[in-house]
């Protein structure tokens, strides 16, 4: 089987440009393809993301996913487990660590859903 080889046909739209349009085309097109990925990014988590984050804030990964559950539970995994953890440590004036883990023991969270009640986000 013979390739066809169209490269002339196919790049015939960019011959005329310099070295810097084509520089800027390219990243004009890159963008272009990573803009929905960023976009879902800041739209959409997971447990697995919202695990990541707590462990990176010191959180054990058994402590970590009891969080997420109760996030899961409590309607709260839209703003983001870890979010909900620092949210709740200002508001109640805790550590960041006392905080999550009063949450993985199963308390606070009548508080926590209080602070993303009607929009009420910082």
């Amino acid at each position: 089987m013979k390739r066809n080889d169209d490269y002339l046909e196919r790049r015939a739209h960019l011959a005329d440009l310099t070295d810097k349009q084509l520089e800027e085309r390219f990243w004009e097109l890159a963008n272009k393809l990573v803009d929905p990925l960023l976009q879902m990014g800041y739209e959409y988590t997971s447990p697995a993301v919202e695990r990541s984050v707590l462990l990176r804030m010191g959180f054990s990964s058994i402590e970590a996913k009891a969080i997420v559950e109760g996030c899961m539970e409590h309607d709260l995994m839209s703003h983001g487990a870890g979010h909900v953890v620092y949210r709740l440590s200002k508001e109640k004036n805790m550590e960041l660590r006392e905080a999550g883990v009063a949450l993985a023991d199963g308390k606070l969270w009548n508080e926590a859903e209080k602070l993303f009640e009607g929009g009420n986000e910082e």
